[in-house]
């Protein structure tokens, strides 16, 4: 059976960001999870994430703004 839901450290490691940064995904909002004794993301989630924010730039979660592409 496929994985279908991710730890907040399994998060981390596939978006080769850290942990406190996924935490604050959740937290603003911006990537959904439930919450089975700790926080879980479902893949579908995940791979809906990737796709909305694809060509911005989440360094300040309260400021998206689109990726400036480099000459």
């Amino acid at each position: 059976m496929e994985d279908v839901l991710y730890t907040v450290k399994e998060v981390s490691k596939m978006i080769k960001t850290n942990p406190a940064y996924v935490y604050s995904l959740i937290n603003s909002g911006l990537l959904p999870a439930l919450k089975l004794g700790c926080y879980k993301v479902r893949k579908t989630a995940l791979l809906e994430f990737l796709e909305r924010y694809e060509g911005k730039d989440l360094t300040n979660i309260n400021e998206i703004a689109d990726l400036h592409r480099v000459s």
